[in-house]
């Protein structure tokens, strides 16, 4: 849980991540490491790991109880961490493509149109955000990013914007229903600290406007 350089590995990027949305622990076992070794071998990006960790602890994150880690192994990701990166690489480098005149969506392409989609279900169900809705869609939305990490940013940008527009009671709850624990707290550093703080605050707000996935 240090304070990782640019430089840090998919292994070292990872754990520093899982253990950052767990809330607690210092180390992966051995079946986990065993585990983070077979992905790191596929060459997918981390953020594609990332995506289904943070899946997998936002779905378990409502069923934990008080001081109870989000998820016990990274083994309990390994379903939907999986299943992001089958998608990945079949959407990657023409892996999707079924007919060479009509290429299917890659990988970025398909996660950006469920994030459109997504707002606009947000703007039918929550009228007093879509004039917000609109804002994002014709500028932080405006185009495709090309690399993984990118699309995250553009991600977490649009669900804090949302947060950000919310009545002020609302933005307050969610944001204390977001809080670490003190223990927990503790016994990370700043940097998995602030992690673990976006993926709970994002999760909240996820939740709060019924958005199931993206």
């Amino acid at each position: 849980m240090s304070l990782l350089p640019e430089s840090a590995s998919f292994e070292e990027l990872v754990q520093d991540y899982f253990l950052a949305v767990r809330g607690a622990g210092l180390m992966l076992s051995a079946l986990d490491t065993e585990l983070l070794t077979s992905w790191a071998r596929l060459g997918v990006p981390f953020q594609v790991v990332a995506r289904g960790i943070a899946r997998s602890a936002e779905k378990a994150l409502w069923d934990a109880r008080p001081g109870e880690p989000v998820l016990r192994s990274l083994r309990a990701c390994r379903r939907q961490v999986d299943a992001e990166i089958k998608k990945y690489l079949a959407r990657s480098a023409g892996g999707g493509e079924t007919d060479p005149g009509r290429p299917s969506l890659t990988w970025e392409e398909t996660r950006h149109a469920r994030l459109r989609a997504v707002l606009e279900r947000i703007a039918e169900q929550w009228p007093s955000l879509a004039s917000l809705v609109d804002q994002l869609q014709g500028r932080v939305l405006a185009s495709v990013p090309r690399e993984p990490s990118q699309l995250d940013a553009q991600e977490t940008r649009v669900f804090f914007a949302l947060l950000r527009a919310l009545p002020f009671a609302q933005r307050t709850h969610l944001w204390q229903a977001a809080r670490l624990e003190g223990a927990e707290a503790q016994a990370m550093s700043p940097r998995s600290r602030r992690l673990s703080r976006r993926f709970r605050v994002l999760a909240q707000v996820r939740r709060h406007l019924g958005v199931v996935e993206t």
